[in-house]
């Protein structure tokens, strides 16, 4: 075993590895020396070629055992990093993750575009079919999660969230949104629970429910 384990960062619905927040990790590992223990691919439109290309990056550290890779999931990014935990049994942060996202990316078919580009791809009806594949009803060892959300969450329902990972690891911020714009003040400790399991105590956390 490594000691630290690598690191994968999941973008959300229409964002990149060029996300506010994915950038902000890459700058933290960076300054800690641990660039090269990220991996932060862009996620194709496709559900299930989104998790082919994952798994294909990191099968071989999670063939090591579950403490040799951390999942960091934002909005469809935890979603997809929830299903990951559970194949893998690693610790995964989800930052403010979309619970069951059928019904709110079904009004998404068609032709869309990504946020930091611009560039138009298109999201189709056959994707709803393959995220409902990789649904978690119900997630097992609560322990190696941890949530951070918003209640101020304009996209998404935090109450959802709250009670998806009950006897998680939460820190629920009152306001903010679903981006989390101030996600600085947080990026430690959810780098600290993926690489090292600590959790840090925080006003308005909720830890160890």
């Amino acid at each position: 075993m490594s000691g630290i384990p690598h690191l994968l960062y999941l973008h959300g619905f229409r964002s990149s590895p060029r996300s506010f927040k994915a950038r902000v990790v890459q700058q933290r590992m960076a300054a800690a020396g641990r660039a090269d223990l990220l991996i932060c691919p862009q996620l194709p439109p496709s559900p299930q070629a989104a998790m082919a290309l994952v798994l294909t990056l990191v099968e071989r550290y999670a063939a090591k055992g579950p403490d040799e890779l951390a999942i960091v999931g934002s909005s469809l990014g935890g979603f997809y990093a929830t299903w990951l935990a559970e194949r893998f049994g690693c610790r995964a942060a989800l930052i403010n993750p979309a619970v069951d996202p059928l019904q709110d990316l079904d009004k998404h078919v068609g032709i869309t575009t990504e946020w930091h580009t611009g560039e138009p791809f298109e999201f189709k009806r056959d994707y709803i079919a393959e995220l409902a594949a990789l649904k978690v009803g119900q997630i097992t060892r609560p322990e190696r999660y941890f949530l951070l959300a918003a209640t101020g969450d304009e996209v998404l329902d935090y109450r959802d969230m709250v009670a998806h990972y009950a006897g998680a690891h939460q820190h629920v911020i009152e306001g903010s949104d679903h981006a989390i714009s101030e996600f600085e003040q947080y990026v430690d400790e959810v780098l600290a629970f993926c690489l090292t399991g600590e959790v840090q105590g925080s006003a308005g956390s909720d830890t160890a429910r």
